[in-house]
């Protein structure tokens, strides 16, 4: 057998080619390791990104998640807060009501107890007049029969003696003590001048006439075989001239001729036939056709539609009562006169001229004005539905009601209200200067009086009746005579009884800036 060599080996070819591509592989396997290392290179710092990447995206999400728990815990916080509060307020509300319905109760129970009183009293008086009455008829009895005696006897001396039938005169048969009226036959005189008549009446004589014309039917008497009766027009001047001056009732005595005790009786009937009489022709509240006009003129003055009235509430002094002294007392004005005053209270509603469409008068001058207004015929006026779109503007120590339009109260007013509160200062002017003409016209007004409490409030609605008759009938106010009232302002506890009205009184605020109506006094 043949041994041979492998093939390869034995043939002759030229291998030093392949050595030269030793340097070449080398180098790309070297580059090819670079660009290994490279991408490694790329891929960890891509690596590096998106780590980096992911925790801004966690740390961002833990951030908001940190807010929106700051925010569920601050709202669930406010609502507690606004639960509380709600509670807070609503056991407020209910003990200003309890308070309310307490004090308004204890005030019922009282005048029921000062009613059951004043009638006790008019029983009294009126047994004690039967008293007088029958002691009168007693002696005018007597009188008569002694007369009716002298009579005979006179009869039988002149049928023995007919020389001296015809000469004996008829004596009079009461004795009347003999008092000088100089003073009223010359004021009665036709031709007194009319200056000093109105200087002493408040009145001319033709309005003087006119009042005694509507109560002649009333307040006449007839004569009586003892006296002759007091004629109309002096019953009436009377009445008037007390009034008007205030003075005392020996004073008015002094100057009509007549006894004292005569004078206050004729000022109480002629007042109660006024109140009978007149009241219901010159003080009633408007028809439709009069409050359209009232309503148009108001709006003229103020820019603000649909007031019927002007409201205000005045104190007028009295003398310490017998009972319930603490009810009457007023404290304010015994603070500003520094001195203890009691009073009464006038509540009134009047129109664009300053003439009364209604008062509330004799409540104890104690009681705020929101009280006040709550126990007034108008009130009940307004409850039964009879005040609709109509506006009755008080003053701040009124609450807002549904009829009722007050300023703002607050502190710290815009513009809006500033002007708001400018044109129902305007609106409220108009009552506080027919409050000032009524005290002014009538003096009596303006210091305490001589009359029992349970017959003022017939003297007071006498003078506000005579008031709107003057002011009807044009009769000019002396400026002398002008009367500065100071009656304070309390605001009620409850301002604001109606979130309807509130919205309202926003709404006219915001039309009477926005419009151009509102003044700009308020920013002097």
């Amino acid at each position: 057998m043949e041994i041979t060599r492998f093939p390869f080996l034995n043939q002759e070819e030229d291998y030093s080619h392949l050595l030269d591509l030793l340097p070449e592989m080398e180098s790309r396997s070297t580059f090819i390791n670079n660009n290994n290392s490279s991408n490694n290179n790329n891929n960890n710092n891509n690596n590096l990104k998106k780590r980096r990447r992911s925790d801004d995206v966690l740390n961002k999400s833990a951030a908001w998640s940190d807010i929106l728990t700051s925010l569920i815990l601050l709202d669930e916080e406010e609502k507690r807060e606004q639960q509380q509060y709600s509670i807070h307020s609503h056991q407020d509300k209910l003990l200003v009501d309890d308070n309310h319905k307490r004090k308004e109760q204890a005030m019922n129970d009282y005048f029921h107890q000062l009613q059951d009183h004043y009638t006790d009293l008019d029983v009294m008086d009126q047994l004690r007049t039967n008293k007088r009455s029958r002691r009168t008829a007693s002696a005018v009895a007597t009188v008569a029969a002694s007369a009716s005696a002298s009579a005979s006897a006179s009869e039988d001396a002149s049928a023995d003696n007919p020389t001296t039938a015809g000469g004996s005169a008829q004596h009079r048969r009461l004795w009347v003590k003999d008092r000088s009226k100089d003073w009223w036959d010359e004021r009665n005189h036709p031709d007194f001048p009319e200056e000093e008549f109105w200087r002493d009446f408040r009145m001319s004589k033709a309005t003087f006439e006119m009042i005694c014309e509507e109560l002649e039917s009333t307040v006449m008497k007839k004569n009586t075989m003892l006296r002759d009766a007091i004629p109309v027009r002096q019953r009436v001047a009377v009445c008037v001239w007390r009034l008007a001056t205030g003075e005392p009732l020996r004073v008015v005595s002094k100057r009509f001729g007549l006894g004292i005790s005569t004078c206050h009786k004729l000022v109480l009937e002629v007042c109660s036939a006024i109140k009978t009489v007149l009241m219901p022709k010159f003080l009633q509240w408007p028809d439709e056709l009069k409050m359209k006009q009232i309503k148009e003129e108001f709006q003229g003055i103020s820019g603000i539609p649909n007031v019927g009235g002007s409201m205000y509430t005045t104190h007028i002094p009295i003398i310490a009562p017998k009972i319930s002294v603490a009810s009457y007392f007023n404290k304010r004005h015994t603070e500003r006169n520094q001195k203890t005053s009691y009073s009464i209270t006038v509540q009134g509603v009047v129109d664009t001229k300053g003439v009364f469409t209604d008062v509330c008068i004799g409540w104890p001058g104690s009681m705020p004005d929101d009280q006040v207004l709550e126990r007034s015929a108008l009130f009940q006026r307004a409850d039964r539905g009879l005040l609709k779109d109509v506006w009755i503007v008080g003053n701040s120590g009124y609450p807002l009601m549904d009829w009722v339009m007050v300023p703002y109260t607050q502190k710290n007013l815009t513009w809006t209200q500033h002007a708001f509160n400018e044109k129902i200062g305007d609106i409220q002017a108009v009552a506080k200067d027919a409050f000032a003409r009524l005290k002014g016209r009538w003096a009596c007004l303006q210091k305490r009086t001589e009359v029992k409490l349970q017959d003022l409030p017939v003297v007071l609605g006498a003078c506000c009746v005579l008031h709107n008759i003057c002011e009807m009938r044009n009769e000019v106010m002396d400026p002398q005579l002008k009367f500065d009232l100071f009656d304070d302002e309390m605001i009620p506890d409850n301002s604001v009884r109606s979130m309807a009205s509130a919205q309202a009184r926003d709404h006219i605020a915001h039309n009477l800036l926005h419009h151009g109506l509102a003044g700009t006094s308020f920013l002097h």
